[in-house]
């Protein structure tokens, strides 16, 4: 009788937080398909999962930040979803590429199109949207996007709160993409590995061109005696 009370108990609070881990992450998310380095280009996936039992979300909405402006980003075809860019002048001028840029996009739309009862994104169902975006900022450790997400019955979900650290997770957080330090040092080795081949292959020839010169004489002077 105990062991089977305490199955049960176990077996409640297993699925107790398997339920609470699937509250916690069903939000909108953005991930990284490759590396996010600070100074580089990276395609992230803008996770978006529904929430509802009986709702589709039809249009979502991600907000880039102003205060690092990206140049570049390119959403990339998603079968079902109309996407518009749109685009803001910016206050200061960015440098890319030796080239001003005056404008930065600053946000992004997919809208469903199709059959209103298969469009978007079905209950119980999720959808990734890509882009690839750049380049990124070189004195930030994270970029935060704030998504509005809408469901075919007119609800709008803002997930627009920003994390903050050591506190906890706010209840519609704002997708957070993490910068990482940029890869150092490869270059580096690789100029040098080659600087150091080059020199050894200098330092070679030379070697053989002395040979060659000195096998040169005494071959003249035996032929002379």
């Amino acid at each position: 009788m105990n062991v089977s009370r305490i199955a049960l108990a176990g077996g409640v609070a297993a699925s107790t937080v398997l339920i609470l881990a699937g509250t916690a992450s069903a939000h909108v998310s953005v991930q990284p398909q490759g590396e996010a380095a600070k100074g580089g280009y990276a395609t992230v996936n803008f996770k978006v999962p529904n929430e509802r039992d009986d709702a589709a979300t039809t249009k979502v909405e991600v907000n880039f930040p102003t205060d690092h402006p990206l140049a570049s980003v390119m959403p990339q075809a998603v079968p079902g979803w109309d996407i518009a860019v749109t685009k803001s002048k910016l206050a200061k001028p960015l440098e890319m590429h030796g080239q001003k840029i005056n404008e930065a996009v600053s946000k992004v739309t997919w809208t469903a199109t199709g059959d209103k009862d298969e469009r978007g994104i079905r209950p119980g169902g999720f959808q990734q949207f890509p882009l690839s975006i750049g380049q990124l900022p070189e004195d930030a450790d994270q970029l935060v996007f704030k998504a509005i997400q809408t469901y075919d019955n007119k609800e709008v979900v803002r997930w627009i709160e920003e994390p903050k650290e050591g506190a906890a997770e706010p209840e519609s957080p704002a997708p957070v993409l993490a910068l990482t330090a940029p890869a150092t040092g490869e270059h580096g080795s690789a100029a040098s590995s080659s600087d150091t081949t080059a020199r050894v292959l200098g330092i070679v020839g030379i070697v053989i061109g002395v040979a060659g010169v000195a096998f040169g004489v005494l071959a003249g002077r035996r032929r002379a005696a």
